[in-house]
């Protein structure tokens, strides 16, 4: 470091280090007097990346949706026209591929909520403090295995004569076998440590004194779990919903694997991407729009206000 000399000020020791140093020194002054501008700074690289990589591909995939196809070549016709929604809303087939999209995505949402209650009630409020970390590591041991490896090895316990045909064998039941049936209970195993986590997460910060209160007044459990717990915890509940509704909603691999005949929406998609891109990009949007409409109808019941 070097020293300052007898009757040099710091002002004078900063410019004579240097017209580069001495810029640094007073953007990083600026940066610290005004905190807008520095979050401005840090913001302005993700932001740019999210408007031209995600809005930009969204626009991209809204505008073909309304070019057409060339019945002979099968070439993209960029003349703007309103025939693949028109035809989406017209067609019977596609209004029940949309009906059958958006049901499998809430029943898998309403099972992982009333799986994930129970298992983050556990976790958050039974179990020792210190095994709480390891069933919280058990929690996301799922998410490690890889997507396909995961629906595969379903495919396999589905199969007839599979794992869960010789488990229901001796009570004289069978498994559901390939289908929509199979479909929701694929998707909810894969999602579900998405519910799961955020509501241990609220049931973990959940004060003891209320749940005493409650008792003390001589509330039963179902009481307490309607009137104090479900209010406190359903801003968590909301969060998670939001995951296994849209991840439900956009899925096309599942469906494609142990849905047998079952169409949805991303296999729609799939199957038109080479054949007529533009309806591919018309059936793309209504996922889109649907997502839309749940956050807002989240966004205003209040639900992640507290969140």
């Amino acid at each position: 470091m070097t020293a300052l000399s007898p009757g040099l000020s710091p002002e004078s020791a900063t410019r004579a280090a240097g017209p580069g140093r001495s810029a640094v020194r007073r953007f990083a002054g600026a940066l610290h007097r005004r905190p807008r501008l520095r979050l401005a700074a840090l913001l302005t690289a993700p932001l740019l990346w999210l408007v031209l990589a995600y809005l930009g591909s969204l626009a991209a995939l809204f505008l073909s949706a309304f070019w057409s196809t060339d019945t002979f070549t099968s070439e993209v016709v960029r003349i703007w026209t309103s025939q693949n929604f028109e035809e989406l809303v017209t067609s019977p087939v596609y209004r029940t591929v949309a009906l059958r999209t958006i049901g499998v995505a809430l029943a898998v949402t309403a099972l992982c909520a009333v799986i994930a209650f129970p298992i983050a009630f556990y976790t958050a409020r039974v179990a020792r403090p210190r095994r709480r970390p390891l069933f919280v590591v058990a929690m996301l041991m799922p998410l490690w295995a890889g997507y396909l490896v995961k629906v595969y090895a379903w495919r396999l316990i589905l199969s007839e004569g599979g794992p869960l045909d010789w488990a229901l064998r001796p009570v004289g039941l069978s498994g559901p076998g390939y289908g929509l049936t199979a479909t929701v209970l694929v998707l909810t195993y894969l999602w579900l440590p998405y519910m799961v986590l955020p509501i241990h997460t609220a049931l973990a910060q959940l004060p003891d004194s209320l749940l005493h209160a409650s008792a003390d007044l001589g509330a039963r459990t179902w009481r307490t779990f309607v009137s104090v717990v479900l209010p406190l915890v359903w801003p968590a509940v909301a969060a998670g919903s939001v995951f296994t509704f849209s991840l439900s909603l956009g899925d096309y691999i599942t469906v494609q694997i142990v849905g047998g005949k079952t169409q949805l929406i991303g296999n729609l998609v799939y199957s038109n991407v080479t054949l007529n891109l533009p309806l591919a990009a018309a059936l793309g949007t209504v996922p889109v729009a649907v997502i839309v409409v749940y956050l807002l109808a989240v966004r205003r019941s209040g639900a992640l206000r507290s969140l």
